[in-house]
């Protein structure tokens, strides 16, 4: 699992300003559903996003795609000292309203295969479960 110290490393501190994030316009293609028509994002989340996004529309899953609740944000993880991977912009939370932080998550899991199978890690598997998180598996 990837993590801040990792993220640090490689993409230095985190800031609005830094060269890796850009405004992802998503393909037209894609703007299914409530899934964005431009994202602010790392770079390097670009690929394994889009992919995931046609997975959700190949099974129909896209259909149990509620909210989009952001990738960017620099801030701690809830309740510890280490940044968020939020704050370099290689994490999403979806469906926030009802996967919150250290509740049983309600993604199927074909919806969350979507996701790991290209290329990410999912927090409603982790002890802390966060099942609107998904981060890149690395970097």
């Amino acid at each position: 699992m990837v993590t801040s110290a990792q993220c640090l490393k490689k993409y230095g501190e985190p800031s609005a300003s830094n060269k890796n994030l850009v405004l992802w316009d998503v393909p037209t293609e894609l703007e299914i559903g409530v899934i964005p028509k431009r994202i602010y994002c790392n770079k390097d989340l670009i690929k394994p996003l889009e992919a995931a996004f046609k997975a959700l529309i190949a099974t129909g899953c896209v259909n149990e795609l509620k909210t989009w609740d952001g990738c960017f944000n620099i801030r701690k993880k809830r309740g510890l000292a280490s940044m968020s991977l939020h704050s370099w912009a290689i994490a999403i939370d979806v469906n926030a309203f009802e996967n919150g932080l250290g509740v049983t998550p309600k993604l199927s899991a074909k919806f969350v295969k979507c996701f790991t199978d290209n290329g990410f890690d999912w927090g409603g598997t982790w002890q802390r479960k966060d099942g609107m998180h998904f981060q890149l598996a690395k970097i």
